[in-house]
C-alpha cells in the first residue's frame, strides 16, 4: 500500500450568501469543485428553509449540502444544529470516500447559538485504515468556546484511537488564538497554518481578512501543502476565506 494524499477544505459558507447578501451558492459550488478537495468539512449550511425557497432566486431544490454534493461528493454527512420554525442550518461534510459512521454531537452552551460537531469517519480502502473527519462552528464568546473545546477532547479521548489519522476543520471564532494549546497539550493536535507558515491564516473578513477564526488541526498525517483562499472568486462569495491543506496518509503497518 502507498500513502494517499488527501486534500482538505473547510469553509464556512455563510448559508449561501456574501457579505452583502447576494445569493452566491452556485459560484460557491462552482469555486468549491475546482479545489478538487476529497473531504470538504462546511460551516452554516442551511439545509433547509420555507420563506427562502420561494423568495430567493435560484434557491436549489434540495438542501445546500446536497446541491454542493451533487456533482464530485457521493457521500455526505449533515449536522442539524440551528432549528427555527422556517428551516434549520449546521455543518456538512462532503466526502470522495465513503462514510461508514457520522454523528452530530451537540456542543451547544447557551440559547442563542445552537452549535455541534459533526463527526464522520471515512473509509479509505488504499490506507487499510478508516480517517476520522470532525466539522465544527464554536461559540463567539470566549467562555463558551473553552466549554466546546473541552467536549470536542473528551469526544476524541473516547471515541478516536490514538493511531487512527484525525483531521478537524471549522470556524473555531478564536480570534485571540486560545485554542491551538489546548489542543496541542491534550491530544497532540497540530494545526496546518501554524504548522507551514508559523501562524494562523487570517480569515475573516474575506475581503480584508485580519481575523484568524477558522482552522484545520491534524493527527497521524503529514502536511504538504496550504492556501487560505482570498482572492477571486472567494472574496466574493461567502464572508470567510476557504481554507485549503493537502496532507499525506500513511498506510497502516
Amino acid at each position: 500500500m502507498k500513502p494517499v494524499h488527501l486534500r482538505i477544505l473547510s469553509y464556512n459558507i455563510h448559508k449561501g450568501f456574501s457579505a452583502r447578501q447576494q445569493f452566491t451558492l452556485e459560484a460557491m459550488r462552482e469555486a468549491i469543485e475546482l479545489v478538487h478537495a476529497d473531504l470538504v468539512l462546511l460551516q452554516e449550511v442551511q439545509g433547509d428553509h420555507s420563506e427562502k425557497k420561494t423568495k430567493v432566486k435560484n434557491w436549489p431544490s434540495v438542501s445546500q449540502f446536497e446541491f454542493l454534493a451533487d456533482r464530485l461528493w457521493p457521500h455526505y454527512a449533515y449536522g442539524k444544529n440551528s432549528v427555527y420554525a422556517k428551516g434549520h442550518h449546521g455543518n456538512a461534510i462532503l466526502s470522495k470516500y465513503p462514510i461508514s459512521f457520522s454523528e452530530n454531537v451537540n456542543i451547544s452552551t447557551n440559547r442563542f447559538e445552537r452549535r455541534g460537531m459533526l463527526h464522520a469517519i471515512l473509509e479509505v480502502p488504499e490506507l487499510g485504515t478508516h480517517v476520522h473527519a470532525i466539522c465544527v462552528h464554536m461559540d463567539l464568546l470566549q467562555a463558551g468556546r473553552e466549554r466546546q473545546i473541552q467536549k470536542l477532547i473528551e469526544r476524541i479521548h473516547a471515541v478516536v484511537p490514538h493511531d487512527a489519522p484525525l483531521i478537524i476543520g471549522g470556524d473555531f471564532n478564536d480570534w485571540r488564538e486560545k485554542s491551538s494549546e489546548a489542543l496541542h497539550t491534550e491530544l497532540g493536535l497540530e494545526e496546518v497554518f501554524q504548522v507551514r507558515c508559523g501562524s494562523h491564516a487570517r480569515t475573516f473578513p474575506v475581503w480584508f481578512p485580519f481575523l484568524r477564526l477558522d482552522r484545520i488541526y491534524y493527527r497521524g498525517v503529514h502536511v504538504q501543502d496550504v492556501q487560505c483562499l482570498t482572492g477571486k472568486p472567494w472574496n466574493s462569495l461567502s464572508d470567510h476565506a476557504a481554507l485549503f491543506a493537502d496532507v499525506l496518509v500513511k498506510p497502516m503497518s
